[in-house]
């Protein structure tokens, strides 16, 4: 008679103090994110409640919500998205001046050489000092005076591009001086000169540190755009919806829709700059 045997039963490993806090930390995690989210749609059911035109009474107090006029939305809605190309091709074109101005500022306050630091200084003091908005109105209309004709498009991207590069030299001066001094003797020691050491040694690392912020930076003038509608000319989302506000007097669903197209918009572009610092610090792990 054969006799089988069963190998005996292993025990689990039981799990060290590290796995244990570990879990615990992806356990807090997903609740948090959970809790987030839930917080989320809680109050985005309460803003559709808000605006959903809905009345009723609560023993002596009548109560009614916003109520919308969903036709002049549904009709407006195509021409108003229209303008979403116009406000990001402003946004890029003035994020790329504002980039080389900014470099150009951050090298000039770093600079040893009395006029360049004066001029760096002046300009990122005269452009800080006064609002946006009446940048952009001067170069529209005060620039004419001296015979100096801008479109208004190119007026915004050259007042948004000034007025962000004097505020992101910042980054860029930052950047420059993140690159330890040692890096730049071992480039004099190599028998770099100064501009080699800049182009080869400093501006790459100070790139990869400014290029996060900048796309911030980017963010923040999707929204700021909205300011070039003021010289007339530009048919971009913030000067459509105004535009088809007044002509039929919805002012509040036509602005509700701009406000709708400039916050889907951050989001995106929040994502997307989410993803490049996460690329961008890879070389930090």
């Amino acid at each position: 008679m054969a006799v089988t045997s069963t190998p005996p039963a292993t025990s689990a490993r039981p799990k060290s103090q590290a796995q244990l806090i570990y879990e615990q930390y992806q356990r807090s995690q997903r609740q948090f994110t959970l809790g987030v989210a839930a917080s989320w749609g809680l109050l985005l059911v309460l803003l559709f409640f808000l605006f959903s035109g809905v009345q009723f009474s609560l023993g002596p107090l009548a109560i009614r919500t916003i109520r919308l006029d969903g036709e002049f939305m549904r009709t407006w809605l195509p021409d108003i998205s229209r303008g979403i190309w116009q406000t990001i091709q402003i946004s890029a074109l003035s994020i790329l001046f504002a980039t080389l101005m900014a470099l150009l500022a951050a090298l000039g306050r770093l600079s040893r050489v009395a006029p360049i630091y004066a001029l760096s200084t002046f300009y990122v003091s005269l452009i800080r000092g006064t609002p946006l908005y009446l940048q952009v109105i001067f170069f529209f209309l005060a620039l004419p005076q001296l015979g100096i004709i801008l479109p208004g498009l190119w007026a915004g991207v050259l007042a948004l591009g000034l007025n962000y590069g004097a505020y992101m030299s910042e980054i860029f001066r930052a950047g420059i001086l993140s690159v330890s001094k040692g890096q730049r003797e071992a480039a004099i020691a190599l028998g770099m000169t100064p501009g080699q050491t800049m182009r080869r040694i400093i501006l790459p690392q100070a790139l990869r540190f400014a290029i996060p912020p900048t796309g911030n930076e980017f963010i923040a003038m999707l929204k700021d755009s909205a300011l070039v509608s003021a010289t007339g000319f530009v048919q971009e989302i913030m000067w459509r919806a105004v535009h088809a506000g007044r002509a039929n007097f919805r002012n509040l669903e036509a602005l509700l829709i701009a406000a709708a197209f400039y916050w889907v918009m951050t989001l995106l572009f929040t994502g997307v700059q989410g993803q490049l610092e996460r690329y961008m610090a890879r070389g930090d792990r």
